[in-house]
């Protein structure tokens, strides 16, 4: 077996471990960033499929914030176009914009509740939360019982941490929208998603780094309770790449198979097991030669059985598609999210939606791709709420990514926290000590 040696080894290069290399690279730490697939940003990846750029999953990065001031640290441009209005809402086959009157405007029009609601966000805002046993459905219930109220409040909570209302807890969205980004500024890659990623891995490889793909990382070797190498199959070769640090974008239960849950304690491996509830989306991409609505950006739908919603991609990136073609991407949550379902059925479901919306869709639109989101590829490997800790207990080994987000965030920038987070523990020196001590 041939040996190496880098100062960090980054395994998976999704959102999470693109940033955590990024800064790790900029830190001065000469670093391997691997990935068991042949392209970057794993669920935030981007395929062509009859000439469009198709995204596997997230399409919405967001400007400002962490994720923004990673690019910077490595030189590397966040070349994307912010739709002009971002968010809008389509009730009743109406686009509403809120760009100017936020929530009371959309809220004020719909329930004589509207304050008893405006309120608890005020409260929020200065930390006045619910405890995290409520969800976010029992806690509108207790201010309003309108159904068009709740079915936009269901499809926030789908279409941001791929969640039902009845299953995400009251405080984490209530924290999202009051003290972390909430997708204020946002917008689409003009090269698909996966262009973002490459920038970043560019960054990288500029400082020092390397990038290699196609290369699954077979086994985490630990010693003492401490990480000494990775393992790693690449082009029919078995590489041991020592390192003093390893960060893990898999998730905790990956990294607990890949490491053996023999050096874990037996607190953090039943963690794995029973605090994180992965959450599941279903992702629509399709395109047509007329264009199905002229909102520019996202658009969140009211009542619907499972469509919660909508991206007009070309509106603001032409590129995206061949020309002539206007190409969208919509989102649809099943119930449950957080537990199994039948994926056909709740397929179905979405498409029921998209034809309720758009009358023709079947002759008018031409159906890309198709996406489940669960399960080993789920669209969040926690829902939000129930996170655990980015340290795993052995010494140099660290998770980052969609599993370990800061309490109430979501998102790409979400992923790009945890890159941080661990990035600065790391520099300053924290030890993890020894999980079985």
């Amino acid at each position: 077996m041939r040996e190496t040696k880098f100062d960090a080894v980054v395994v998976g290069a999704g959102a999470g471990g693109c940033c955590a290399a990024a800064r790790l690279a900029a830190a001065r730490r000469k670093v391997l960033l691997i990935d068991d697939h042949d392209y970057l940003g794993g669920r935030a990846g981007t395929e062509i499929i009859d000439g469009h750029l198709v995204n596997l999953g997230a399409i919405a990065l967001e400007r400002g914030g962490v994720f923004e001031e990673t690019f910077s640290l490595v030189g590397a441009e966040l070349d994307i176009r912010e739709p002009k209005p971002g968010a809008v809402f389509c009730l009743d086959g109406k686009i509403v914009d809120v760009s100017k009157g936020g929530w009371g405007m959309l809220l004020g029009g719909l329930t004589k509740q509207a304050a008893k609601v405006l309120d608890q966000f005020a409260k929020a805002k200065s930390g006045s939360l619910p405890d995290g046993r409520q969800s976010t459905e029992d806690w509108l219930r207790g201010y309003t019982r309108n159904e068009t109220v709740h079915a936009i409040f269901r499809n926030l909570c789908a279409s941001i941490f791929a969640m039902n209302a009845d299953e995400i807890p009251a405080r984490a969205f209530l924290t999202y929208f009051t003290s972390k980004g909430a997708f204020k500024r946002f917008g689409f890659h003009p090269r698909g998603t996966m262009a973002a990623w490459q920038a970043l891995a560019d960054g990288v490889v500029r400082k020092g780094g390397e990038v290699w793909l196609n290369a699954p990382a077979t086994r985490i070797e630990v010693e003492n309770g401490e990480v000494v190498a990775v393992h790693v199959e690449r082009s029919g070769e078995n590489l041991r790449i020592a390192a003093e640090t390893v960060v893990t974008n898999c998730g905790p239960r990956a990294t607990v198979a890949l490491a053996g849950a023999e050096h874990f304690s037996a607190d953090y491996v039943g963690q794995t097991r029973e605090r994180l509830k992965p959450a599941a989306n279903i992702v629509y991409n399709f395109a047509s030669r007329e264009p199905l609505t002229t909102a520019p950006g996202i658009m969140t739908f009211g009542k619907t059985r499972r469509l919660c919603n909508m991206a007009n991609l070309t509106a603001t990136c032409p590129e995206l598609a061949p020309e002539g073609w206007h190409q969208y991407v919509a989102y649809a949550v099943p119930r449950p999210a957080l537990g199994d379902f039948d994926g056909e059925a709740e397929v179905e479901e979405g498409l029921e939606d998209l034809r309720e919306q758009f009358p023709g869709f079947e002759t008018r639109a031409k159906m890309l791709s198709i996406r489940v989101m669960r399960d080993d590829w789920p669209a969040q490997r926690t829902g939000a709420g129930y996170d655990m800790d980015q340290a795993t207990g052995i010494e140099g080994l660290w998770c980052v990514g969609d599993a370990v987000k800061v309490y109430g965030n979501g998102g790409t920038q979400a992923c790009a926290e945890t890159a941080r987070i661990v990035v600065d523990r790391i520099l300053n020196g924290e030890r993890q000590g020894v999980a079985n001590a």
